[in-house]
Formats: C-alpha cells, sequence, structure tokens
C-alpha cells in the first residue's frame, strides 16, 4: 500500500517508520530543510519530499495520484484541511486522515473539506479516560462515516437491564449491533443466545439517531442518566 504522511513532527515521522517496516511504501513531506535531512538519516525506508504539502506540486512529486492512503499530521489545522481538500479532489485520494490539533476545529475535519477520518489526540486521551471510569452510560470510542456512526462502549452495572438476558430477547433499536463482549479479560464473539452479566464491557456500533435508544436498552436510566440529557462520552479517534 501506498502511503503518504505530511508533517514530519513526531507522529508523522514514527507513523512513517513504522508503515515503512510494516512493508507499506511511504512518503514523508516536510518543508524545513534541516528537518528533511534529519528524517532522511532517521528513516532510511521512507522517502523523504521536502516541501509544501499545501502546494499541488509538492503533491504531485509524492506522486499521490496513485496513493491509497493520505495522512495529514502536521502541526498546523489549517494545512492540514487544505492538503485534505487536496488529496481528495484533485488527486482522488481514495482514504484520507486529518490530524486535529486543536479540538475546537474538529467541526470543520468533514468529507466537505476531503477528510474521511478526523483524528484528535485531545478526544482520544478524553474517551480512553471514559471507559475507564465510566460505568453505567455510554461511551463514544470512535466516530465513522464523518460522524454518522460510532464504535461505543456500555459496561454493564448491576440492575441494568440487559443483566442476566441473551441478546435475541433485547430489542435493539434501527441501526445498531453488538459486536464483542469483553468478559475477565477475554473477548466474547457475541451470538443471539450469548447472555449479558455485569461488570461486562459491550461494545457496539450505531448510527447517532439510534445511541440513546441503545443506551436504554443496554444499561437503562441508571442513577446520573437523565432521560433527555445529552449523551456525554469521548469524541472521535480513528
Amino acid at each position: 500500500m501506498k502511503v503518504v504522511i505530511t508533517g514530519g513532527g513526531a507522529v508523522g515521522r514514527h507513523l512513517a517508520v513504522d508503515l515503512a517496516d510494516r512493508g507499506h511504501e511511504v512518503s514523508l513531506i516536510e518543508q524545513n530543510r534541516k528537518l528533511s535531512a534529519k528524517l532522511a538519516e532517521f528513516a532510511p525506508n521512507v522517502k523523504i519530499i521536502m516541501g509544501d504539502a499545501c502546494e499541488p506540486w509538492v503533491l504531485e512529486e509524492a506522486e499521490l495520484a496513485r496513493t491509497e492512503v493520505l495522512v495529514a499530521a502536521t502541526g498546523d489545522d489549517e494545512d492540514n484541511l487544505v492538503t485534505s481538500l487536496l488529496a481528495k479532489q484533485e488527486f482522488a485520494v481514495p482514504r484520507v486522515l486529518a490530524r486535529v490539533n486543536h479540538p475546537k476545529n474538529e467541526w470543520l475535519f468533514t468529507e466537505q473539506w476531503g477528510v474521511d477520518v478526523a483524528v484528535s489526540p485531545p478526544h482520544i486521551l478524553t474517551s480512553m479516560v471514559e471507559e475507564a471510569v465510566t460505568v453505567g452510560d455510554l461511551v463514544r470510542l470512535l466516530r465513522l462515516e464523518g460522524g454518522r456512526v460510532s464504535i461505543v462502549e456500555m459496561t454493564l452495572p448491576e440492575g441494568a437491564p440487559s443483566v442476566g438476558k441473551p441478546i435475541y430477547e433485547l430489542r435493539m433499536p434501527p441501526d445498531s449491533a453488538v459486536v464483542a463482549i469483553l468478559r475477565d479479560g477475554h473477548v466474547v464473539i457475541p451470538q443471539p443466545e450469548s447472555v449479558l452479566a455485569a461488570g461486562d464491557e459491550v461494545i457496539a456500533l450505531a448510527s447517532a439517531p439510534s445511541e440513546r435508544a441503545l443506551r436504554d436498552v443496554v444499561i437503562g436510566d441508571m442513577p446520573g442518566n437523565v432521560p433527555g440529557d445529552p449523551i456525554d462520552g469521548g469524541a472521535s479517534i480513528l
């Protein structure tokens, strides 16, 4: 797979090396001359291109027309958006991932700007914290399809309406599905007859309109979950 990464900082550098070590063809675009020279030594298996990734001719040099994935990973949100838009509209890159440096800008990182997946490090940390401490509520782990679908996690407390019931008895809302159950350090592949237990971490896919109904079915209105309140939880990761 051919991958182009923009930004030779810590994120872009380590991502490039990791992908190259896995056998992918990786090009890394960096506009700082000194950093580009260091990157050539640090990542001998990565093609280093010096230039501004917001310039079409630089993207042409990186052979974006035959690139399968572009990762806009600079420390500047504006640059990442411009590069994403050029990659999608001018070079028809199938998959564009963009780093969000400032959470307040996340709303801009959409398909209209050529972004298939927005990655927000602060929100990743938020979701990881909530996943570790939240019992009895729904936590969004990852947004997909431009935010229309999410991977969510729910840890079942004692007294949840789904505890002790097989999955086939649950009235799951449309556009939702249980995809895994984490129990005692093991991954359980859910079957219709799988019975849920207190302490289970239920991983599910759900469309945005189905999240509240899914929470009500699986964990119900537990203390602290006030009907009508917005669902709190982590935001998009990959």
